[in-house]
C-alpha cells in the first residue's frame, strides 16, 4: 500500500487529536467508571473499526484485512500488559484518582518508543530480508516460553524496577509522597520527581518489553509500516480504558498465556514461510484471512475455557469452604 507523506501527516494529526480529546475529558482526576471505561472502549474499537473500513473503500481487502489481523494481535497481547499495569499500581501505591492520567501519559511514552522501534523494524526488513527467519524463530521461541511459564504457574506477585528507571531514580531523585498530578516539585532546594512521573516511566518503559514481542509479530502479518504503526495506535490507546473495565476480570484468564503462545507461534510459523517464499524456496504462504480466522478463533477459545476454569474452581473453593478445606491455590488446565 503506497502511502503519502500527506496521509502520514494527516494520520499523526488525527491520532494527536484524538489523544488531546481523551487528555482533556481526563483532565480531572477522578475515579472511573465501570460505566464510563465501557465506554469509551467501545469508542475506541468503533473508531479502529472506522479506520479499517476506510482502508477498505479506499486500498482494497489486503491492507484492510491485514490492518484488523495487527489490531486484534495487538490488542490480544496488550491484556496481558494489564497484568504488569496492576503490579506497577500496587507497587508505587497509585491513589485510584490518578491512575487514568498515569496510564494515558504512560500509554503515550509506549506509544512514541513503538513507533521508533516499528520505524528500524521496518527499515531492516527492507534491507535484510533474512531478518524474517530471525523474527519468526523468536516468536516460535516466545511461544514455547509462555506456555512453560504457564505450566509452571509463574505469576510476578510484585512488580521489579527495570535498570532505567533506578538509574533515573538515583539521578534525579524522588519525593516521599504524591503531590498531585505534579511531575517535578522542589525538595530541599533540589528538584526531585514524583512518584507519579516515576510510575509513568514505570509504564512506558515496561511496554518496550512487550514490544519486543508485539513488533514481529505484527510486522509477521504486515510488512506496511503505516498499518502496522496505526495497528499499534489504536490499539493501545484504547488500553488505559481496558484496563479499568476487566481489571477486576483479569485473574478469570487464567488460560490467555497459552492462547497468546499459539498465536505467537502461528505468526512465528508464517515469517518463517514468508521468508522461504522470500528465498525461492516453493511452500505455502498463510494468506491475512487466514490469520484472521485463526487469531479470532483462538482468543475465543481462550476466553471461553477460562471463564469455565475460574467458574469450576470458584465453585471447587466455594464447596472447600463450606466444608472446612483449604482451597486449591491453582487451576488445572
Amino acid at each position: 500500500m503506497d502511502v503519502s507523506v500527506t496521509l502520514w501527516v494527516l494520520t499523526i494529526v488525527g491520532l494527536a487529536a484524538l489523544i488531546a480529546v481523551d487528555f482533556f475529558i481526563g483532565r480531572k482526576p477522578h475515579d472511573v467508571s465501570i460505566k464510563e471505561a465501557g465506554i469509551w472502549t467501545v469508542v475506541w474499537i468503533v473508531l479502529a473499526a472506522l479506520f479499517g473500513l476506510g482502508l477498505f473503500m479506499f486500498g482494497g481487502g489486503q491492507p484492510a484485512g491485514e490492518f484488523f489481523a495487527g489490531f486484534i494481535t495487538e490488542k490480544s497481547l496488550s491484556v496481558d500488559n494489564l497484568f504488569v499495569f496492576v503490579l506497577i499500581m500496587a507497587k508505587f501505591a497509585v491513589p485510584s484518582q490518578y491512575q487514568q492520567r498515569v496510564l494515558l501519559i504512560g500509554v503515550l511514552i509506549a506509544l512514541v518508543l513503538r513507533a521508533i522501534f516499528i520505524a528500524a523494524g521496518a527499515a531492516i526488513l527492507a534491507s535484510f530480508s533474512w531478518v524474517f527467519y530471525l523474527f519468526g524463530a523468536f516468536l516460535i521461541w516466545t511461544a514455547w516460553k509462555l506456555i512453560q511459564e504457564a505450566r509452571a504457574e509463574e505469576q510476578d506477585e510484585e512488580f521489579e524496577e527495570n535498570k532505567l528507571l533506578k538509574a533515573a531514580e538515583r539521578r534525579f531523585g524522588v519525593a516521599d509522597r504524591y503531590h498531585g498530578t505534579k511531575l517535578w516539585i522542589q525538595e530541599n532546594g533540589k528538584r526531585v520527581m514524583t512518584p507519579m512521573l516515576v510510575v509513568m516511566l514505570a509504564i512506558g518503559s515496561t511496554d518496550v518489553l512487550f514490544a519486543l514481542d508485539s513488533i514481529p509479530a505484527i510486522f509477521g502479518l504486515t510488512q506496511d509500516p503505516y498499518i502496522v504503526f496505526t495497528a499499534n495506535a489504536f490499539a493501545l490507546m484504547g488500553l488505559r480504558q481496558l484496563y479499568f473495565l476487566i481489571g477486576g476480570l483479569l485473574k478469570r484468564l487464567v488460560h490467555l498465556s497459552y492462547g497468546l503462545s499459539i498465536i505467537l507461534g502461528f505468526i512465528g510459523v508464517k515469517l518463517v514461510l514468508h521468508a522461504l517464499h522470500e528465498s525461492g524456496v516453493h511452500v505455502p504462504e498463510i494468506s491475512i484471512p487466514v490469520s484472521l480466522g485463526v487469531i479470532c478463533a483462538v482468543l475465543i477459545v481462550t476466553t471461553i475455557t477460562s471463564l469455565r476454569a475460574s467458574k469450576k474452581q470458584a465453585a471447587a473453593e466455594a464447596a472447600q469452604a463450606q466444608s472446612g478445606g483449604a482451597p486449591k491455590d491453582s487451576i488445572d488446565v
